[in-house]
């Protein structure tokens, strides 16, 4: 039998229970990319584009090196979703103001619109699971998912995601 304890709330959850929360989470995740998806494939574009679209969209401004930090993948794949995007004119590059060797990363108008479009479907399915769980379901979901979070990561990540 598998036990996850917490100081103040001893919970003790059997294999079978943890086995289905992470198959919850599969499913889950399966469908809450679903519509983007679909809205990508008329792009040609995948989830690595969406991602790169998500955190520039959210963090206008960015360096390249922020974005590989968020990421946690080689420049190499960087540089190959990020030049499509430049290319087809969703994403731009300037220099930095501070810094001229800083590579600096904007949405443009077309960046803009399909960022919205995309996150207009996974805002209304989270929206729509909300209401459904409850203000204490809500509060748990995000202990949860930020319990989830790498230790060493976590008070970082929590000051991106908190931010306006």
């Amino acid at each position: 039998m598998t036990d996850v304890k917490s100081t103040n709330n001893p919970l003790f959850l059997r294999e079978e229970e943890l086995r289905q929360a992470i198959e919850l989470l599969f499913f889950a995740y399966r469908d809450f990319t679903a519509g983007p998806d679909q809205i990508l494939k008329d792009y040609n574009f995948g989830r690595a584009h969406h991602r790169v679209i998500h955190f520039v969209g959210r963090n206008e401004g960015m360096t390249v090196s922020e974005l590989l930090d968020i990421l946690k993948i080689t420049k190499q794949s960087l540089n190959r979703v990020l030049s499509n995007l430049i290319k087809r004119g969703f994403v731009e590059q300037r220099q930095g103001e501070e810094d001229r060797r800083q590579r600096c990363l904007y949405l443009t108008e077309e960046g803009r619109k399909l960022e919205q479009k995309v996150s207009r479907v996974q805002r209304e399915l989270v929206a729509n699971a909300f209401r459904e769980a409850g203000g204490d379901a809500v509060a748990g979901y995000r202990k949860v998912l930020t319990g989830l979070i790498d230790e060493e990561q976590r008070d970082r990540v929590m000051r991106r995601v908190s931010k306006p």
